[in-house]
Formats: structure tokens, C-alpha cells, sequence
């Protein structure tokens, strides 16, 4: 079990490289069969998404289009509970195949304000997949179809996710461990 630090808090590895690494092949997969013909668009939510949303892409054999948005509602390792959209949306949804691509679903306030806004742009479809979701943490009522982890409501970083805009370059998953 690897340790490292952060600005002022210390993580210990929760998730192996390999373990990613296996997950996101198979959850690509899912997608591959469940969306074949359909020509999906992967809107992938920045910026924690974008190296599962890398992986994920490589790994799928149908073809598909990316695309991004970024929302913010974190301040350190706290939801703010407020969502704020800071880079909006540049492609036509009309009758599209939509899949989110989100890093972690926790509360689930931010993917129920960007199933809201979607909605109103008439895709196809929109389907939820996320590399992470925190069950006991859920508030929101949503249809997760694809997530490769279910974990406990610890504060977690790397393969994309940070704290304080740090730690998103590291292969593993690190827990933030309680002093």
C-alpha cells in the first residue's frame, strides 16, 4: 500500500492501476454492446473525467464522438451543493445518443442539473456512466447505468480526480487517510 501527500493531507492507495485498468475495459465493453448502431456522443464533464473518458474511448469498438463540458461544484474536498456551469455545450443533442461521462457520482446534484439541462436540448437517449459512485452519499434519484466502482464516501484522488487541483497525474486511486 503506497502512501503519498498532498498540499497538507496524506493518501493511501484504495485502487490499483490494474484494477482501473480492468474495470474501464469492461464497462467500455457494456457500452459497445448496449449502444452498437447507435453512434453515441460521450460528453465527458471536465475536468475529472478526462482520463477515464481517454481509456474509456480507446477501449470501445463502435464508433462514437466525444465532446466536453465542464461544471464545477467542489471547493477542496467539499461540495459546495451549488453547480455552476463554466464551459457550455457547442454540439446539436437532436435525436443524439448521449452518455455522460462523469469521474465520481456523489451526491448526485451535479449529473441531476446536467440530465436537466440535456433534457431540454431532445437527445435520443442519455445514459450515466460514471468511473465512481458513493451509494451511501446519493441524494438524488438518477439511473446510473455503467459505473465501474461503487466505494465508500471517502475522499479519493488520482487517475483524474484531485484535491486542490493536485494529485490528478497519479495511476492509482489514494483514500484520503484520516490522521
Amino acid at each position: 500500500m503506497s502512501i503519498v501527500k498532498i498540499k497538507d493531507k496524506t493518501f493511501e492507495t484504495s485502487i490499483s492501476e490494474a484494477e482501473i485498468k480492468q474495470r474501464v475495459k469492461e464497462v467500455a465493453q457494456q457500452l459497445s454492446k448496449d449502444l452498437e448502431g447507435k453512434d453515441p456522443l460521450l460528453l465527458c464533464v471536465l475536468n475529472g473525467s478526462f482520463m477515464f473518458a481517454a481509456d474509456l474511448i480507446r477501449e470501445m469498438t463502435i464508433p462514437c464522438e466525444i465532446s466536453f463540458v465542464k461544471l464545477a461544484s467542489y471547493e477542496g474536498v467539499v461540495s459546495t451543493g451549488k453547480v455552476k456551469e463554466v464551459i457550455g455545450l457547442n454540439v446539436d443533442l437532436t435525436g443524439r445518443t448521449v452518455v455522460i461521462v462523469e469521474d465520481i457520482v456523489d451526491t448526485g446534484r451535479t449529473m441531476r442539473q446536467m440530465l436537466n439541462s440535456l433534457s431540454f436540448q431532445k437527445p435520443a437517449s442519455i445514459h450515466i456512466c460514471t468511473l465512481f459512485i458513493k451509494p451511501e452519499k446519493l441524494e438524488e434519484k438518477l439511473d446510473i447505468e455503467y459505473a465501474a466502482f461503487s466505494i465508500p464516501n471517502d475522499f479519493i484522488v488520482g487517475y483524474g480526480l484531485d484535491y486542490d487541483q493536485q494529485g490528478r497525474g497519479l495511476r492509482e486511486i489514494f483514500s484520503l487517510k484520516e490522521d
